[in-house]
Formats: structure tokens, sequence, C-alpha cells
């Protein structure tokens, strides 16, 4: 989590890192402007509140503090916040209890992907008491055999059966005047060249080959293929799914109108699937446990959210999904981190079996 806004904690002398770990320490916990007052009487050492005053100041100077209200105490700025993370933040351990609990809810067991993470979703917003964001993985899995169904006279099923045993249904519309023979030999054609093929492959593997044998096959058999993995390419465009739990735990009882208005932007955001790839490329850049402060983060910068996130990889180490938090900039970081982090190497245990 370190990067070059690292560099002014070491300017600090030990007073005023101290000053300054202890306002963000409160802003974090009660979302309040700290004053000098209470400051003093936090501080170990004795000082008057002119001293602190003078060193709130110069942190203020330093773009680390901002004051909301001209009477009001201080609260971090998203720089102070980024610097506080990178250079004071202390990481806690999981608590026994917090372990077994994401142990307990996403079971070793489960085989099915989506099922855990939808648990993982609905884990992580209820232990962080804030929304949480899970990026399924598009299918890579190869196709080991496909089956063309008749329904109606204009709509036929695809059914996709998966080297591991996941079977999924796709409706389409097939060409008119389809026939059984036309259906069979659709299925035979495709599953001739199927084998070892993932779903993304597919597409080009197949209209290469129709291209080869064109003469060789029936012109019905040709439209009900072309048409089949139109439906199969809407369901595998660039849109990954994204998963997302506790909306409701961003809105507090006390919230004001600006941080209501702040929540209704990052709902919208969370609505532009268009760029939920972008969520997993925050996350790819290296292992382990990123925080995004605000603008930092572009998906999320029109809210000023942050986001605590992790990828997920396969049994190849490659990175295939994500999970985090994400919430008002004043998260409990220190707290969320070990838990995002915990759920996104289970998570990638599961899958490696």
């Amino acid at each position: 989590m370190a990067n070059q806004l690292t560099n002014p904690i070491i300017e600090l002398n030990n007073r005023s890192r101290e000053v300054f770990r202890l306002l963000v320490e409160s802003y974090l916990d009660t979302g309040e402007p700290m004053g000098s007052r209470t400051l003093t009487r936090s501080l170990n050492e004795q000082v008057s509140a002119a001293t602190i005053r003078n060193v709130m100041q110069d942190l203020e100077l330093l773009g680390l503090l901002d004051s909301p209200h001209v009477s009001a105490g201080r609260i971090p700025t998203q720089l102070g916040l980024r610097l506080f993370v990178d250079g004071l933040l202390e990481v806690g351990d999981l608590s026994s209890d917090e372990r077994n609990q994401i142990e307990k809810s996403i079971s070793q067991e489960e085989s099915e992907i989506g099922t855990v993470l939808d648990k993982a979703g609905a884990l992580l917003s209820g232990l962080t008491h804030s929304a949480s964001v899970v990026l399924a993985p598009k299918s890579e899995t190869p196709i080991k055999h496909i089956e063309f169904v008749s329904l109606t006279p204009d709509r036929a099923l695809v059914i996709l059966v998966m080297t591991d045993g996941q079977v999924e249904n796709r409706v389409f519309t097939p060409p008119p005047g389809q026939t059984p023979s036309s259906m069979r030999e659709a299925a035979n054609f495709v599953n001739s060249v199927v084998a070892g093929h993932t779903l993304s492959e597919l597409r080009n593997v197949l209209f290469r080959e129709i291209e080869k044998h064109r003469q060789e096959l029936d012109k019905l058999a040709q439209t009900l293929i072309e048409e089949g993995v139109a439906s199969w390419s809407m369901d595998t465009g660039t849109d990954a799914r994204l998963i997302v739990r506790g909306r409701s735990n961003l809105i507090e009882d006390d919230a004001t109108q600006e941080d209501l208005e702040r929540i209704k932007e990052l709902f919208d955001d969370l609505e532009q699937k268009k760029e939920i790839t972008e969520f997993l490329s925050l996350s790819e850049q290296g292992e382990g446990v990123r925080i995004f402060i605000g603008s930092e983060n572009k998906l999320f910068s029109l809210s000023g959210s942050s986001l605590v996130v992790s990828p997920y990889m396969n049994a190849e180490r490659k990175v295939i999904g994500a999970v985090g938090v994400i919430g008002p900039t004043r998260l409990n970081y220190g707290r969320i981190v070990p838990i995002v982090d915990y759920t996104a190497q289970l998570i990638g245990r599961i899958l490696s079996k």
C-alpha cells in the first residue's frame, strides 16, 4: 500500500505525527472534526491547546488537514488519509471468531462458484457494515458438448456442457424452417471442433470452420450455428458480473443531505456496467489488498468513496476476479483490510480445488 506519498510522514516531528495520527483515528471512528482542546487531553505529553493549534495549522498548510467550518476542528483531507493509510495505519489481525465466521459462510465444500461469491458478498457486507463488491469471473472452462433443442418454431435452446460438469442453457431465435436434421447437423458440426475450447474462444473457431466447410454444411445448419453463437456472445462480453451487497449499510440514521447525495452518486456509479472491468484492473497490479481513496479510484470518483479491494486467483495464479468493500472515506481500514484479504485468499483456495 506504500506509494510516493509516504515521504511527508518522515518529515513530521514526533509531536506532529502523534497529533495527526490521533486526529485521523478520531475522524475514522466518529466522522466528526477534532479540536485542539480534545487533542490536548488525548496526548501523552503535557502541551497547551495553543501549541496544538499551531501544529494543526502546520498540518493544514501541508494539505493534510482541512477545516469544514471556521470555528470547527479539523478533519483529514484525501491526501491526509492516503498519508495515514500508507504510513501510520495499523492493520489488526482477524479474531478467531471472524476467521471462523468467514470459513463457515464460504464453505470449501461448495462446488458452484456463483454460490461461493454470493455468500462472500453477503459476508463482507455483514462483517464490515459497508457495501461489498464482488467481481465474478467469466467462465473460462472448456466446453465438452453442445446440443440444440427446438422449443417452438421461433425459439430454440442451446445446451452447453462444460468439462467440469457445469451445464448452461441459453435460449435464442433460430432461423425459420429449422428441421430435426438441420439441428442434428449443426450440433454434430460444433461438437467436432469444440473440444478444448472455452466459450470466449469458440466463436472465432466456429466462424473459421464454417468458412472452410461452407460447401459441405447445410445452409440452414450454418444459420442455426451462427444464431446460436450470437446468443453466446451476448453473455460473454466484456462486462463481468458485479455482485453488490449491503447498500443500505451506507445510509446511516443521521446521514446529512450531503451524505445522501454522495451515496446516490455512488449507487449511480455501481450501475455503470460498462466500466465494471476497470474494477478488476484496479486490483491486478499486485497481490494483496489495495486501498483507493476518493478520486484515486476513477470508477467511483464522483461519489468520493473509498474502495478496499483484493484479487483472487485460480490454481494457475491468474487473477480472475476481485472482492472488496466500498463506502465513505471514513472506513475502518485497519479492520477491513484483513477481512477482505482473508476472504480473497479463501475464495482462491476454493477455486484452486
